[in-house]
Protein backbone atom coordinates (compact mmCIF):
# COMPACT_ATOMS: atom_id res chain seq x y z
CA UNK A 1 0.00 0.00 0.00
CA UNK A 2 1.18 3.51 -0.74
CA UNK A 3 0.08 6.34 1.55
CA UNK A 4 2.46 9.07 0.47
CA UNK A 5 4.50 9.42 -2.72
CA UNK A 6 7.45 7.09 -1.92
CA UNK A 7 6.22 5.71 1.43
CA UNK A 8 4.96 2.12 1.22
CA UNK A 9 3.31 0.10 3.95
CA UNK A 10 3.20 -3.68 4.02
CA UNK A 11 2.23 -6.30 6.56
CA UNK A 12 5.08 -8.54 7.58
CA UNK A 13 4.66 -12.17 8.54
CA UNK A 14 6.17 -11.43 11.93
CA UNK A 15 4.17 -11.49 15.15
CA UNK A 16 5.72 -10.47 18.44
CA UNK A 17 4.70 -11.52 21.95
CA UNK A 18 4.62 -8.47 24.21
CA UNK A 19 4.09 -7.58 27.83
CA UNK A 20 3.69 -4.10 29.22
CA UNK A 21 1.31 -1.31 30.05
CA UNK A 22 -1.75 -0.74 27.89
CA UNK A 23 -3.20 2.67 27.01
CA UNK A 24 -5.46 2.47 30.09
CA UNK A 25 -2.46 1.86 32.34
CA UNK A 26 -3.09 -1.85 33.00
CA UNK A 27 -0.32 -4.42 32.88
CA UNK A 28 -1.06 -7.07 30.26
CA UNK A 29 0.43 -9.41 27.70
CA UNK A 30 -0.46 -9.54 24.05
CA UNK A 31 0.59 -10.22 20.49
CA UNK A 32 1.60 -7.58 17.95
CA UNK A 33 1.16 -7.85 14.19
CA UNK A 34 4.03 -6.10 12.43
CA UNK A 35 3.76 -3.60 9.58
CA UNK A 36 6.78 -2.25 7.70
CA UNK A 37 7.05 1.38 6.56
CA UNK A 38 9.58 1.75 3.75
CA UNK A 39 11.12 4.81 2.12
CA UNK A 40 13.82 4.42 -0.55
CA UNK A 41 17.28 4.87 0.96
CA UNK A 42 15.98 5.09 4.55
CA UNK A 43 15.89 2.55 7.40
CA UNK A 44 12.76 0.42 7.64
CA UNK A 45 10.31 1.47 10.34
CA UNK A 46 8.04 -1.02 12.12
CA UNK A 47 4.54 -0.38 13.41
CA UNK A 48 3.14 -2.78 16.00
CA UNK A 49 -0.62 -3.39 16.05
CA UNK A 50 -0.95 -4.99 19.48
CA UNK A 51 -3.99 -6.89 20.67
CA UNK A 52 -3.68 -7.14 24.44
CA UNK A 53 -5.08 -10.04 26.43
CA UNK A 54 -7.17 -7.60 28.50
CA UNK A 55 -9.13 -6.66 25.34
CA UNK A 56 -7.35 -3.41 24.50
CA UNK A 57 -5.60 -2.71 21.22
CA UNK A 58 -3.11 -0.05 20.18
CA UNK A 59 -0.58 0.94 17.54
CA UNK A 60 2.91 2.28 18.12
CA UNK A 61 6.11 2.92 16.17
CA UNK A 62 8.07 -0.01 17.57
CA UNK A 63 11.56 0.52 18.92
CA UNK A 64 13.85 -2.40 18.05
CA UNK A 65 16.73 -3.35 20.33
CA UNK A 66 19.11 -1.67 17.87
CA UNK A 67 17.71 1.54 16.37
CA UNK A 68 19.34 2.51 13.06
CA UNK A 69 20.88 5.96 12.83
CA UNK A 70 18.17 8.55 12.20
CA UNK A 71 17.32 12.13 13.20
CA UNK A 72 16.40 12.63 16.87
CA UNK A 73 12.74 13.63 16.28
CA UNK A 74 12.08 10.28 14.57
CA UNK A 75 14.15 8.26 17.02
CA UNK A 76 12.20 9.89 19.87
CA UNK A 77 8.87 8.88 18.33
CA UNK A 78 9.64 5.18 18.87
CA UNK A 79 7.45 3.65 21.60
CA UNK A 80 5.76 7.03 22.17
CA UNK A 81 2.41 8.55 21.16
CA UNK A 82 0.54 5.28 20.84
CA UNK A 83 -2.86 5.26 19.21
CA UNK A 84 -5.55 3.28 20.99
CA UNK A 85 -8.21 1.49 18.96
CA UNK A 86 -11.60 1.37 20.65
CA UNK A 87 -15.26 0.76 19.81
CA UNK A 88 -16.91 3.71 18.11
CA UNK A 89 -19.66 5.07 20.35
CA UNK A 90 -23.17 4.10 19.21
CA UNK A 91 -21.72 2.29 16.18
CA UNK A 92 -22.07 -1.46 16.51
CA UNK A 93 -19.35 -3.35 14.68
CA UNK A 94 -17.19 -0.26 14.18
CA UNK A 95 -13.94 0.86 15.75
CA UNK A 96 -12.17 4.20 15.88
CA UNK A 97 -8.72 5.75 16.13
CA UNK A 98 -8.29 9.34 17.25
CA UNK A 99 -7.03 11.78 14.61
CA UNK A 100 -4.49 13.39 16.92
CA UNK A 101 -1.36 14.65 15.19
CA UNK A 102 2.00 13.79 16.78
CA UNK A 103 4.44 16.59 15.99
CA UNK A 104 8.01 17.19 17.18
CA UNK A 105 8.05 19.62 20.09
CA UNK A 106 10.55 20.79 22.67
CA UNK A 107 13.83 18.86 22.72
CA UNK A 108 12.63 16.90 19.64
CA UNK A 109 10.07 15.02 21.77
CA UNK A 110 6.71 14.29 20.12
CA UNK A 111 3.70 16.22 21.37
CA UNK A 112 0.02 15.99 20.42
CA UNK A 113 -2.21 18.41 18.55
CA UNK A 114 -5.65 17.10 19.50
CA UNK A 115 -8.20 19.83 18.77
CA UNK A 116 -8.18 21.23 15.25
CA UNK A 117 -10.70 22.66 12.87
CA UNK A 118 -11.50 20.17 10.13
CA UNK A 119 -9.81 22.54 7.65
CA UNK A 120 -6.60 22.52 9.72
CA UNK A 121 -6.62 18.71 9.96
CA UNK A 122 -7.13 18.39 6.20
CA UNK A 123 -4.40 20.96 5.51
CA UNK A 124 -1.91 19.28 7.87
CA UNK A 125 -2.55 15.77 6.52
CA UNK A 126 -3.20 16.67 2.89
CA UNK A 127 -6.66 16.61 1.38
CA UNK A 128 -5.79 13.78 -1.04
CA UNK A 129 -4.45 11.58 1.75
CA UNK A 130 -7.44 12.17 4.03
CA UNK A 131 -9.76 11.51 1.08
CA UNK A 132 -7.89 8.28 0.23
CA UNK A 133 -8.55 7.10 3.79
CA UNK A 134 -12.21 8.11 3.95
CA UNK A 135 -12.90 6.68 0.48
CA UNK A 136 -12.08 3.20 1.79
CA UNK A 137 -15.21 1.04 2.32
CA UNK A 138 -16.78 1.58 5.73
CA UNK A 139 -14.41 4.41 6.74
CA UNK A 140 -15.52 7.85 7.93
CA UNK A 141 -14.04 10.89 9.65
CA UNK A 142 -16.28 12.09 12.46
CA UNK A 143 -16.36 14.27 15.56
CA UNK A 144 -14.84 12.19 18.35
CA UNK A 145 -17.36 13.29 20.97
CA UNK A 146 -21.08 13.98 20.84
CA UNK A 147 -21.17 17.58 21.99
CA UNK A 148 -23.80 20.24 21.29
CA UNK A 149 -23.29 22.78 18.52
CA UNK A 150 -20.44 20.98 16.75
CA UNK A 151 -20.13 21.79 13.05
CA UNK A 152 -20.40 18.90 10.57
CA UNK A 153 -17.20 17.07 9.67
CA UNK A 154 -17.01 17.38 5.89
CA UNK A 155 -13.64 17.05 4.19
CA UNK A 156 -15.13 18.31 0.92
CA UNK A 157 -16.03 21.62 2.58
CA UNK A 158 -14.03 21.57 5.83
CA UNK A 159 -15.00 24.14 8.45
CA UNK A 160 -12.32 26.50 9.76
CA UNK A 161 -14.02 28.18 12.72
CA UNK A 162 -14.40 25.62 15.54
CA UNK A 163 -11.60 23.32 16.75
CA UNK A 164 -12.72 19.84 17.77
CA UNK A 165 -11.30 16.38 18.21
CA UNK A 166 -11.75 14.10 15.20
CA UNK A 167 -11.80 10.29 14.99
CA UNK A 168 -11.47 7.96 12.04
CA UNK A 169 -14.05 5.15 12.21
CA UNK A 170 -13.76 1.82 10.40
CA UNK A 171 -15.21 -1.68 10.45
CA UNK A 172 -14.01 -4.31 12.94
CA UNK A 173 -12.60 -6.57 10.23
CA UNK A 174 -10.47 -3.83 8.64
CA UNK A 175 -6.84 -4.25 9.78
CA UNK A 176 -5.28 -1.93 7.17
CA UNK A 177 -7.13 1.33 7.84
CA UNK A 178 -5.91 1.86 11.43
CA UNK A 179 -2.29 1.33 10.34
CA UNK A 180 -2.71 3.81 7.49
CA UNK A 181 -4.35 6.29 9.88
CA UNK A 182 -1.64 5.83 12.51
CA UNK A 183 1.01 6.46 9.88
CA UNK A 184 -0.77 9.57 8.57
CA UNK A 185 -1.53 11.09 11.97
CA UNK A 186 1.46 9.98 14.08
CA UNK A 187 4.43 9.23 11.79
CA UNK A 188 4.19 11.36 8.64
CA UNK A 189 4.30 14.74 10.48
CA UNK A 190 7.73 13.76 11.86
CA UNK A 191 8.93 12.38 8.50
CA UNK A 192 8.04 15.76 6.98
CA UNK A 193 9.71 17.63 9.83
CA UNK A 194 13.04 15.82 9.29
CA UNK A 195 12.85 16.18 5.51
CA UNK A 196 12.29 12.53 4.65
CA UNK A 197 8.97 13.41 3.01
CA UNK A 198 7.72 16.58 1.33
Amino acid sequence: MRLHDDLTISRSSGRTAKSGETCSGEQSTGVAAEWQLALPGRPLLTVHDTRWDNGERDLVLYQPSLVPEMPAPLSNLHNRRRAGIEPAALRRGRLRIMAWLAVPGAHDRPSFRKSLTTAALVADCGSDRIRDLTDRPGVSLEAAFDEPDLPPVDIGEPQDFKPLQHALCFSEGDDETPVLAFTLFRVIPTLRHIGWLQ
